[in-house]
């Protein structure tokens, strides 16, 4: 496992720089703000854009303030990451192909999609790598955003469980999530275009060689635990990996592994979604709240 891009275990945790780049952990474990970089020009200069790429690696989210750049400017910076994808659901500007448009105003359907601990779509086969989220407009408090560093959420896992886990593989779902309000017809069209797919519990990420926890609000059930190590008789089947599935779950709620996110108008965020959960908080309504995300392409979890 490669830890070099995390910093020493009780190293102090301070701003610093790295270029023209002002760094600021925003804590002990996750996340990180920037200034004095403009994502505009970060899109058209590769050794800025290598800079931010670095920095996404060691800190998992990084923030930004007073973005004030257009849609085209956005798409360009996300597509150095790799190709956009769209969204079955949530749909993009007809005008910038990947950009999703999630707006909340008083018109908008009573839905609950975004406020629960996930990883974006690991119902796909190749989840995202990562996404850059943009605050058009936002209100004037509430509707922040939670992110958390499941590998960090890994390591701190007893050594038991992280024994029992090597090897479990789980089932993720779009039917069970966003399908779950659909009319069936429509749910059942939804998994016939997109099949449950099958991640390892623990996946190592491609670029750090990290180990991370990668379990979700998609996941529905283990594969592959229904062993004679595991069940005794059949009644132990379900019982057993549910209740393991829903702790490890439940890890991503633990504040020691998470950063919490203040939006401003302009303000950004980008994530890598191969190692990170997050959680939009819905404590804003009435007010509205405007987003638009370039989410990425990703490749198969090992």
């Amino acid at each position: 496992m490669d830890h070099t891009l995390a910093p020493p275990e009780g190293a102090p945790v301070r701003a610093h720089h790295r270029g023209s780049i002002k760094v600021e952990p925003l804590t002990c474990t996750i996340g990180a703000e920037l200034s004095g970089v403009n994502l505009g020009d970060a899109a058209r200069d590769d050794d800025l854009f290598e800079e931010i790429r670095s920095l996404l690696l060691q800190y998992k989210v990084l923030f930004l303030r007073d973005q004030d750049i257009t849609r085209a400017e956005h798409v360009a910076f996300a597509e150095r990451f790799g190709a956009l994808e769209d969204h079955p659901v949530a749909g993009s500007d007809p005008e910038h192909p990947g950009l999703v448009r999630i707006y909340k105003d008083l018109d908008s359907p009573a839905e609950h999609y975004e406020n629960a601990l996930h990883t974006d779509a690991t119902w796909r086969e190749n989840p995202p790598m990562g996404a850059v989220l943009r605050c058009i407009e936002g209100p004037p408090v509430g509707g922040d955003t939670i992110w958390v560093n499941m590998a960090e959420a890994y390591r701190r896992l007893p050594e038991d469980i992280r024994t029992k886990i090597r090897g479990l593989r789980a089932r993720h779902s779009i039917e069970a999530t966003f399908g779950a309000a659909m009319p069936q017809e429509k749910r059942h069209a939804l998994k016939e275009r997109f099949p449950d797919a099958e991640h390892p519990v623990v996946r190592v990420h491609p670029e750090t060689g990290e180990e991370i926890l990668f379990v979700n609000a998609f996941a529905t059930h283990f594969v592959n635990y229904h062993t004679p190590e595991n069940v005794r008789f059949g009644q132990d089947f379900a019982p057993g990996a549910g209740l393991l599935l829903n702790y490890l779950i439940g890890q991503a709620a633990i504040p020691e592994y998470q950063v919490r996110w203040r939006w401003t108008p302009n303000s950004v965020a980008i994530w890598d979604n191969r190692s990170t959960q997050h959680y939009a908080v819905q404590d804003y309504w009435p007010a509205v709240r405007r987003m638009e995300r370039a989410g990425i392409v990703g490749d198969r979890p090992f």
